[in-house]
């Protein structure tokens, strides 16, 4: 029976087991000593012990959530991080093993700045791109997709995305809105009308710049994995083996834009409900083959749109949450762990989280009351976050191990609890990130 086949016999449970089991023991992994394998299983089976709500004799694991941090603790800027291959490695090593993370958050969020010169990305501005060398990345927003093209992106979104959608933030994909649809090449004799607009200078253009692309593409890809398979080898996990994310984010910060879906879910609600369910399977597959390819379970699900402040309770049950909750079990279902990232507060929300299954997924937290979520959903739900950033960034270590002992307190009693800062860091204070760490490691004991 084929692999594929016999995956599809097994149970949620079953592909679960099979991926931890995959992730606790890497193929072709070359681990460089005893020692090292069993720090590597040792972080491995605390984070998955926290995830499922074990009551385990062991303590809180420590994430912390950053972007461009290495590159900050370094004292190299973060242009550096996006251009310089070897650099933004070499920080990314030092960090690591110099703070010793249970989790790390990788370099793959330091772009290749390259790539996108090649390209001409423009819905983002970057470090020496639009903004300071030092500055993080900015978001253009804009309606990038029309009100009248709904109906595209419902009947064939990779079609819209091809000839409509990149063309119109990526220079280098200007020529594909020349082409036609391939699902119109059918017979034979459709081949040469359809084909022949390949031929045209702008599309031609295009395919000699996505050459040029993907061979940068594939210098920082190899750049990577050299320093995944190096940091794990030495004993070390990454906390994120793919990314997918909510529909109604894809709509509302990349396609529409946030003023224009604020303005759909009064004008055209039909049209976001029809367009998110149509989004569903693009983003479990999306998380289940980033899991595939690095071994690891952990998917990560930025949440934008679906806070507090955002929309309204009646909103999120009618817009947000239905379809994401589909994308989580669906992950679920194919043996993933989804670890979604609450960004701003999710106060309002906590009752929602309670339908998810227990021990299935872990919730990062920026603004959310910990003490009030541990109510709501501690016994169903991991709890990840939430020292703030400004403490991280500007405070005495003495006042980060402080909020470190309440969360500890307050939200890890029983288990099921991961320490981490509330938002991604681009800077902080080095004895900060120690004291977070550290602090954690000595007296993160689970209250029973």
């Amino acid at each position: 029976m084929s692999e594929q086949k016999q995956w599809q016999k097994m149970t949620a449970e079953e592909r679960l087991e099979s991926r931890i089991q995959g992730f606790l023991n890497p193929r072709n992994a070359n681990f460089e000593n005893p020692e090292a394998q069993a720090a590597y299983q040792g972080r491995v089976n605390r984070l998955i012990d926290a995830i499922q709500l074990k009551k385990k004799p062991d303590r809180i694991p420590v994430y912390p959530l950053l972007t461009f941090l290495p590159a900050h603790l370094a004292g190299i800027t973060y242009q550096d991080a996006m251009y310089d291959y070897g650099k933004t490695m070499a920080a990314w090593r030092k960090y690591v093993y110099e703070y010793e993370p249970d989790a790390y958050a990788g370099p793959f969020l330091a772009i290749s700045g390259k790539l996108l010169d090649i390209i001409q990305y423009k819905m983002y501005r970057w470090p020496g791109r639009g903004v300071s060398e030092r500055a993080p990345y900015q978001c253009v927003e804009g309606e990038y997709m029309k009100a009248e093209e709904y109906d595209d992106l419902i009947n064939d979104p990779s079609d819209f995305f091809l000839r409509t959608y990149l063309p119109r933030i990526i220079g280098g994909f200007a020529g594909f809105k020349k082409l036609r649809p391939f699902s119109e090449i059918i017979e034979i004799t459709s081949l040469a009308q359809n084909l022949i607009y390949l031929g045209m200078p702008e599309v031609q253009e295009t395919l000699e710049t996505l050459i040029v692309a993907g061979k940068e593409a594939m210098a920082w890809l190899m750049e990577l994995l050299s320093f995944e398979t190096e940091v794990r080898n030495r004993g070390f996990v990454s906390g994120a083996g793919g990314m997918s994310g909510a529909p109604f984010d894809v709509l509302g910060d990349t396609l529409r834009g946030t003023h224009a879906i604020m303005m759909d879910m009064y004008r055209r609600p039909e049209k976001i409900l029809q367009a998110v369910e149509r989004l569903v399977p693009i983003l479990i597959r999306r998380g289940v083959k980033g899991a595939n390819a690095t071994g690891n379970p952990l998917i990560t699900l930025p949440l934008h749109k679906g806070a507090d402040s955002f929309m309204s309770d009646a909103q999120f049950q009618k817009f947000y949450w239905p379809t994401l909750k589909k994308v989580i079990l669906g992950l679920i279902e194919e043996g993933c762990v989804p670890m979604p990232f609450a960004e701003g507060s999710y106060n309002l929300r906590l009752k929602y989280l309670a339908e998810l299954p227990p021990g299935k997924t872990a919730w990062f937290f920026d603004q959310t009351d910990m003490v009030k979520a541990k109510e709501a959903i501690g016994d169903r739900i991991c709890l990840i976050g939430n020292v703030p950033s400004s403490l991280m960034i500007s405070a005495e270590p003495r006042k980060v191990e402080e909020y470190c002992q309440h969360l500890i307190e307050k939200a890890g009693q029983g288990g099921g609890f991961i320490m981490a800062n509330g938002s991604a860091l681009d800077e902080a204070k080095p004895e900060n990130l120690r004291a977070m760490i550290e602090y954690t490691k000595k007296n993160g004991q689970y209250k029973q």
